[in-house]
């Protein structure tokens, strides 16, 4: 089921829903991989159940586990694409109400913010086309290999 006002629903029927977050990047099996415009972590990527549900919990076991597969996926492409010391897992979903990770890279090398929970959007770095363009590059190589 798709809610037509939900932008992680839409992520390719109507982009321009996320356009103020997000670029999407990748079709998985059971997930939608978008790049988080803010990008103080480098790396940053949302990754959407392909079902609108609100909670892990609304999914059976068998399409949770399937789900789950994806983010562990991309979470390994992240560590192969940058090296960072740490991925912090978010899902909170008190504002977007669509099954979603926030999967953040963390580097002990930068003081911003490590050792302590990311910022949601802290606003601090913004990327031209050509930068997003290229990490996406990187972060879907990472994927096929």
């Amino acid at each position: 089921m798709k809610d037509e006002t939900c932008a992680y629903c839409m992520t390719w029927d109507d982009p321009s829903l996320m356009n103020a977050y997000g670029i999407p990047l990748a079709e998985l099996d059971n997930s939608n991989l978008i790049l988080f415009k803010e990008q103080s972590h480098p790396g940053r990527v949302i990754v959407a159940a392909k079902q609108h549900v609100d909670d892990i919990s609304d999914l059976s076991e068998e399409e949770a586990l399937a789900y789950m597969a994806d983010v562990r996926r991309v979470a390994a492409a992240l560590h192969k694409a940058f090296a960072p010391q740490k991925i912090n897992f978010g899902a909170y979903g008190d504002l977007m109400h669509h099954l979603h990770f926030h999967l953040v890279p963390k580097y002990s090398d930068d003081d911003y913010e490590w050792g302590d929970v990311f910022a949601m959007n802290p606003g601090r770095v913004a990327l031209t086309q050509a930068e997003y363009d290229e990490l996406g590059k990187k972060i879907l190589a990472a994927l096929e290999d």
